[in-house]
């Protein structure tokens, strides 16, 4: 490994560096964007059972909202719980737009590393063909230098490919993810709402 690294000269550093920030950057997304984390099965639930009960407290509202971004949503509901339909829909909107921030985190820098690493193996390519013609002299090319050159040229835009192509899959497939979760927060929010307004039983 330490050979090929050597071989591909140091624009594969750069490369090296967008692995390792968007290998980190996947597992924690991984880790954080989990539907029971994010949308607990019974939570909503619970919420309208505790409003039925007319047990809603400051208490009750700060553990809500620090229960999950679905909680953050609902608590915001509560808050509002005695407001017109409107103003309680405008509050959920709001934490809605905050919980949404939250959940894209770090999405737009694999975006950007996913679109930056064919450009870097590209720009190491240039590199390695810089050398190429940089072998070449009077009495003929270098083979040690050309050899070096195509090196470079060849690994660097391998290893950017090989970046490239799964840093994509998976903003791709967490920013679906997230479009999901917001949906699904939105569709949970209204039935609150609803039930508050008594357009539900």
């Amino acid at each position: 490994m330490l050979a090929i690294l050597q071989a591909a000269g140091w624009p594969i550093w750069f490369l090296l560096l967008a692995s390792v920030i968007a290998l980190a950057l996947i597992v924690e997304r991984l880790i954080y964007l989990r539907r029971e984390k994010i949308l607990p099965r019974q939570l909503l639930d619970e919420v309208i059972q505790v409003y039925r009960g007319g047990k809603v407290t400051p208490d009750i509202i700060d553990k809500l909202q620090q229960n999950s971004p679905l909680g953050t949503v609902l608590a915001a509901a509560l808050r509002n719980v005695d407001a017109p339909r409107d103003v309680m829909k405008e509050s959920i909107e709001e934490a809605g737009r905050g919980v949404a921030h939250v959940l894209e985190r770090f999405l737009t820098t694999l975006g950007t590393i996913a679109s930056l690493a064919p450009l870097m193996g590209l720009f190491g390519t240039v590199v390695g063909m810089i050398e190429i013609f940089g072998a070449q002299n009077a009495s003929g090319a270098n083979p040690a230098q050309l050899a070096h050159g195509i090196s470079v040229a060849l690994y660097n835009t391998g290893f950017g490919l090989a970046i490239a192509m799964p840093t994509l899959v998976a903003y791709r497939h967490f920013r679906a993810l997230v479009d999901s979760f917001i949906i699904d927060m939105e569709l949970q929010s209204v039935k609150f709402v609803d039930v508050v307004h008594g357009a539900r039983k």
